[in-house]
């Protein structure tokens, strides 16, 4: 696909503008669900090399089912005293992601309806390596920076809790997978409990001796039905995500497995409501009868840095450089961003212009993706 004249909607469009759209379309054609990342970690390591990165694979890739593992690059300083930066962005895309086909019209880019876009996470990527390069070619001295490009983050953050921290080389994070127009630093993220309770009755002829038996359909729903769920007050929720059992519509259902979460802002909030969502299976197990097995799994913790962290005033003076006006925001989704400033770094997430991510309606302007690669460089430029 060729780019139509002023796809940017820029009439000044440049030569680095252009280059920019180019690769990031190059990145949206190559498909990338979780757990099949090796395809585009490959082009990617070949761009980074050409901009001289050295590049190297942990094996977080075994532990989690990839075809690949984390790609970290590293480019060494030119200048002394600064503090080395971590750019990071995840591989892995939602499907639909096979075959791709992005249409560029007034500024904006979308698939054609038939699949995801991609843009999460792949215009952070292009951001990067394309802010990168403008460096580079300026010759402004910076630095040593590392990219770090995560497997299965989609699915879990697989990547980033598999990932060699032993392999990075600086404290402050800045990821770029944020939804919304640049200019948003996520400070706030929520913890997540992942809830999987196995209810245990006992089965039956439905038309011959019900009584004899216990539903375990009935004695999950009953539960269900005394759980607080959804929005929770304004820093929490919790979801049933899946239901699965029973056999056939003569039989009494001897088990039933549900999942669900629940995620919080506030630590102890997620734990009250953990423990309610489990109380209330144990309670109308007890009721009917039945049995259940509840395990409450911790998948990441919450974090919140304030306005006076470092790597939030840099990012701050940054965007202040470009026109930008800073917003300190929080979010209720889970990133990358949980897992580092659990593993003692400071992460902070940066939105990137995503419109409607995880959807085949995704859409991002290329306006914000031109105002993010300028983000990179002017974060490199104040740590310089």
């Amino acid at each position: 696909m060729s780019l139509p004249p002023d796809s940017m909607g820029n009439k000044n469009e440049n030569p680095a503008e252009r280059r920019l759209v180019e690769r990031f379309l190059a990145l949206l054609r190559i498909a990338s669900p979780s757990r099949q990342e090796g395809r585009l970690a490959a082009h990617l390591q070949g761009e980074l090399e050409a901009l001289g990165f050295r590049v190297e694979f942990d094996s977080a890739g075994a532990r989690a089912g990839s075809d690949t593992g984390n790609l970290i690059a590293t480019l060494p300083a030119t200048a002394a005293g600064v503090e080395p930066m971590i750019f990071c962005c995840h591989l892995d895309t939602v499907t639909p992601c096979a075959d791709v086909h992005p249409q560029i019209a007034d500024g904006v880019v979308r698939s054609d309806g038939t699949t995801i876009l991609g843009g999460d996470d792949k215009a952070g990527i292009a951001a990067i390596v394309e802010g990168v390069q403008r460096i580079r070619e300026r010759g402004v001295a910076h630095g040593l920076i590392q990219v770090l490009l995560t497997i299965c983050e989609e699915i879990g953050m697989h990547g980033a809790k598999e990932l060699d921290y032993g392999k990075l080389q600086g404290k402050r994070v800045f990821v770029l997978d944020g939804e919304g127009a640049p200019g948003k630093i996520v400070v706030r993220g929520p913890a997540k409990d992942l809830i999987r309770a196995t209810v245990r009755g006992r089965t039956a002829h439905a038309g011959l001796c019900p009584e004899r038996g216990v539903s375990a359909i009935q004695v999950a729903a009953r539960a269900i039905e005394l759980m607080h769920l959804l929005r929770i007050d304004a820093e929490t929720t919790a979801n049933i995500g899946s239901i699965h059992g029973g056999t056939a519509t003569n039989v009494v259902a001897e088990e039933v497995v549900v999942v669900a979460e629940a995620r919080s802002l506030d630590n102890a909030r997620l734990d009250a409501q953990s423990a309610h969502m489990k109380a209330c299976f144990e309670d109308a197990a007890r009721d009917f009868g039945a049995t259940a097995e509840v395990v409450v799994e911790r998948s990441y913790a919450a974090f919140l840095l304030d306005a006076d962290t470092p790597v939030v005033g840099h990012c701050m003076a940054a965007m202040r450089r470009l026109g930008l006006t800073p917003e300190l925001v929080a979010t209720g989704g889970g990133s990358d961003c949980n897992i580092f400033n659990a593993r003692g770094l400071t992460a902070v997430n940066l939105s990137i212009g995503m419109t409607d991510p995880h959807a085949t309606s995704e859409s991002l302007r290329l306006v914000d993706l031109e105002t993010t690669a300028r983000l990179v460089e002017a974060i490199i430029e104040s740590r310089a």
